[in-house]
């Protein structure tokens, strides 16, 4: 029986069972501080450890993840090991990661680290199995767990995944490092401009991209083979449609040329007059007066590839022209995408060493 429900029963007061799941807001997942991080600590592994183990060289993140791999060491077999270049890829989750017993606060900073070191080696499926085991909130770097996570997304092709993190890192989670938040930018954008279709090619470029990452690895056993034979598969359709659509627009030729009637007149229009009747949607019927500006704003969406331009040619525009890219760039956004764009050019105006 729930505690809730047994407290009610006993003593007639009504006591929520579970907590309520956070619901994160702008800056809510900042890193924790010194004092913060010590306090956790204490409270997981002991005075005595994380006394041993914290140095003043180090960084808040770097002691967190210290003192937990000297308090827990079969953890930190699999984080080491999940970090050595020269270790085989693991097949299978840590016994850390579904252990009950240990420290929420522990296991949610060392199953990050663990994911972290295996999306650095583009282990990207094994990384995001750790995922379930960690805590944003009892992170003490929420900002690095939320790129890594999406970089192994975005790799995988998982497109609401990608998403959702990389929404929470640039909205939710404060004091990310410019360099995370340029690079996130430019994931968003260019994952909202996926193509819908999996037959489409940028779609089948990610996978045979996925395909080769796998043997790299060497992972050639049925789930490469089965992306394999899934590309293979959508490129014969994509032959297939091509070929459909070749004979079509010849079979269209020949009967113009079969049905061409007396000489001048055009085919569809029988009594060799104008053609009449209403024309095509989006077709003039006289040239733009050249006094209007022509207007081509579309869904407001940013153009990921001008981003990156932009990224590097940051460094030699002049203060009156990067004003003017960014105006330009976030004029027609929606209050979403503007804020998120004015995030990235502050990014970019603090690595160059400008005032924002």
């Amino acid at each position: 029986m729930r505690v809730g429900v047994l407290l009610l029963l006993v003593t007639g007061v009504v006591i929520a069972a579970d907590p309520p799941k956070p619901a994160y807001t702008f800056g809510t997942l900042r890193p924790l501080t010194d004092y913060a991080a010590r306090q956790k600590l204490v409270a997981a592994v002991g005075a005595e450890l994380t006394d041993r183990h914290w140095s003043a060289e180090r960084t808040v993140t770097e002691n967190v993840l210290a003192v937990l791999l000297a308090a827990k060491p079969d953890s930190a077999k699999a984080v080491a090991s999940a970090a050595d270049a020269d270790a085989p890829p693991p097949t299978a989750a840590p016994a850390f990661l579904a252990d009950p017993s240990l420290d929420r606060f522990a296991k949610s900073n060392l199953a990050a680290a663990y994911l972290s070191a295996l999306s650095d080696r583009k282990v990207y499926e094994e990384a995001l199995a750790a995922a379930p085991a960690v805590t944003p909130e009892e992170l003490a770097d929420p900002a690095g767990y939320l790129f890594h996570k999406a970089a192994c997304e975005y790799a995988l092709g998982k497109r609401e995944a990608a998403t959702g993190t990389l929404r929470t890192l640039l909205e939710d989670a404060g004091g990310v490092p410019d360099r995370y938040r340029v690079v996130a930018t430019l994931l968003f954008f260019d994952v909202e401009k996926w193509p819908k279709d999996e037959k489409d090619l940028l779609n089948l470029a990610r996978l045979a991209d996925n395909s080769q990452r796998r043997l790299d690895l060497g992972r050639g056993g049925p789930v490469t083979q089965d992306i394999q034979k899934k590309i293979v598969f959508r490129l014969d359709e994509q032959i297939k449609q091509a070929e459909q659509q070749l004979k079509k627009q010849q079979k269209q030729q020949q009967q113009a040329q079969e049905g061409k009637g007396q000489k001048g007149k055009p085919q569809d229009c029988p009594d060799g007059g104008e053609q009449k009747g209403p024309q095509i949607a989006g077709q003039p019927n006289q040239p733009m007066d050249d006094s209007k500006r022509a207007e081509n704003r579309g869904k407001g969406l940013v153009d990921e590839k001008k981003l990156r331009q932009y990224e590097a040619e940051w460094g030699k525009l002049p203060e009156a022209e990067r004003k003017r890219v960014v105006n330009d760039l976030t004029r027609d956004l929606p209050p979403k995408y503007k804020a998120m764009v004015e995030q990235y050019f502050s990014s970019l105006n603090r690595m160059h060493g400008y005032k924002n």
